[in-house]
């Protein structure tokens, strides 16, 4: 969900474990250290969110009394997630996270029932839902160095030395006993042996960090798999992840289950980050409520890390301080930018000069047809076809169906011409030329380096400005996220080496934004040539 400008909760919630927190966490460090721990509208709007309760929950039920499977939290850096994620493990451990029902009216939470000898009490409205503690809390905080965990353990370890916290949590250098043997330990890519226990809570710290190269993809699919078993949940906390990267992040972000929470307070689209009056709106709107930074001129701190880091890398200056889902600097494509020129409104007219780029293969890589209304630039995916990731070794796409849809777009459009990259899929070429001839479907190679690079430098302008617009299909966005850039020998006027694109990684395809490409470069050939539609063909009959 993105982030509301107000708050307002309308559903049932464990209301009761923000009142704990604010009652037994303290403030880790800085000049109010000690002080209590009062929660920023963010921080309790993503908690009560957390702990949001389905209105039919039961009595013996965990993590399916709850709403949300699991959180994620997208913010800026120095918002106060460590500190906060710190007081969420701090609850799982020793406070009343565990649904016990619904109150009728006069029920108490009392601490000294469990434990504690702090004397808190809170008392329940009627409907209200409640909880207790877990019996045997075990917890991993999953970080992807040892240096990361220092931003939650240490506030955690803080938190639970104080006075507040009545000794109900024993603090150690790599881990914290807990009531009932219990205990929140700290995993970290050279900590793996831990991984595979059940577990009743994890926060994942940092998840833009978390790649298939360091194995952390894996690690953190691993502790939710140990979750499940206990019926406890997960919180992701993370900065505003590359788009290009394929990090876990990036996973939950896309992830289409409807049982996680995403927070992400995004700025108004409209401000630039490279202009420091509108950078600093924006460093406002996301910084808002974080009163640790608003207070004594840490908007100014902000700026000065912002523009130092923008010197060598302005994409991740502004996913870090300005929480923006930007494309880093091996990125051939602003995904943002093509997010902008989205219009699923426009309906190209039957009949229709257009322009179709075809890129792919036959097995592995996916198949997509793009097409182009050569007046207004629009663009489209005619077909795309993906191996599904349980495909058979032997499986093939179906050629048959993307015969059918060119068929389809030649009945209804004009096309001017099909521009087409033949390897892998020779069988259709000679199809379509048969049908089509020869002077319509055109032989288009992409591994000539030199027409590549301008073609795609050409594709990647008409997007910058606004020459193009799509209809918004997420397989194509995908792709055109995914494609990175390969420096060639190749120099543009200015002596800067231009680009090829190239796939990340193997299970992320980027045919679509060839094919897309391809499309553009037919259609300025048409612009050039002064095309017009081809007679429409009338079938004559021999007497």
């Amino acid at each position: 969900m993105e982030a509301p400008d107000d708050f307002v909760v309308d559903f049932p919630t464990l209301w009761v474990v923000p009142a704990w927190i604010e009652r037994h966490c303290t403030v880790p460090d800085g000049d109010r250290k000690g002080e209590p721990f009062r929660l920023y509208p963010w921080q309790l709007w993503c908690t009560v969110n957390h702990y949001r309760v389905k209105p039919r929950a039961k009595v013996g039920q965990k993590a399916p009394a709850f709403f949300y499977r699991r959180s994620q939290v997208i913010a800026p850096q120095k918002t106060g997630k460590g500190p906060w994620s710190a007081s969420m493990i701090a609850a799982e451990a020793v406070g009343p996270t565990v649904f016990a029902g619904w109150a009728t009216g006069g029920e108490v939470y009392r601490c000294r029932d469990h434990g504690c000898p702090c004397g808190w009490r809170y008392r329940y409205q009627q409907g209200e839902p409640m909880g207790r503690p877990w019996a045997t809390p075990l917890i991993q905080l999953l970080a992807s160095a040892e240096d990361q965990t220092d931003n939650v353990f240490r506030p955690l370890q803080a938190m639970a030395r104080h006075d507040r916290m009545a000794g109900r949590m024993r603090v150690g250098e790599e881990f914290i006993r807990c009531p009932n043997d219990g205990r929140i330990d700290v995993v970290t890519s050279s900590a793996l042996a831990r991984l595979g226990n059940p577990i009743t809570f994890a926060l994942q710290d940092e998840t833009q960090l978390y790649t298939a190269t360091n194995k952390l993809i894996r690690v953190a699919e691993t502790q939710r798999r140990g979750l499940a078993g206990m019926g406890g949940r997960s919180l992701e906390t993370t900065n505003c992840p590359d788009p290009t990267v394929d990090s876990t992040a990036r996973r939950t972000m896309e992830s289409k289950a409807k049982d996680v929470c995403r927070f992400h307070r995004l700025p108004p689209a409209h401000l630039d980050y490279g202009d420091p009056v509108e950078r600093r709106k924006i460093h406002e709107y996301v910084y808002a409520g974080s009163a640790h930074v608003l207070e004594h001129d840490g908007l100014d701190a902000i700026e000065a890390e912002a523009v130092e880091l923008m010197e060598k890398d302005p994409a991740q200056a502004e996913r870090f301080y300005g929480n923006r889902l930007v494309a880093g600097s091996g990125a051939a494509f602003d995904i943002s930018r093509w997010a902008e020129l989205a219009d699923s409104t426009v309906v190209v007219p039957d009949r229709s000069l257009i322009t179709i780029g075809v890129d792919g293969a036959r097995f592995r890589d996916a198949l997509a047809i793009v097409a182009t209304d050569v007046r207004t630039g629009h663009q489209w995916p005619v077909h795309i076809a993906e191996r599904p990731v349980d495909a058979a070794p032997d499986y093939e796409h179906d050629f048959e169906a993307a015969d059918r849809v060119m068929l389809d777009a030649f009945s209804r459009w004009r096309p001017w011409r099909v521009y087409i990259d033949p390897q892998y899929i020779e069988v259709l070429v000679e199809r379509w030329q048969g049908r089509w001839g020869d002077k319509v479907i055109v032989p288009w190679l992409t591994y000539r380096v030199r027409p590549m690079v301008f073609a795609l430098a050409a594709y990647r302008s008409a997007m910058s400005a606004g020459d193009l617009s799509h209809d918004g299909d997420t397989v194509m966005a995908a792709h055109i996220g995914n494609a990175t850039k390969k420096l060639t020998k190749v120099t543009d006027d200015d002596g800067r080496p231009m680009w090829l694109i190239e796939k990340p990684e193997e299970r992320r395809k980027i045919d679509a934004a060839m094919a897309g490409c391809l499309s553009w470069e037919a259609r300025g050939d048409a612009v050039a040539a002064g095309a017009k539609a081809p007679a429409e063909f009338v079938p004559r009959r021999i007497r």
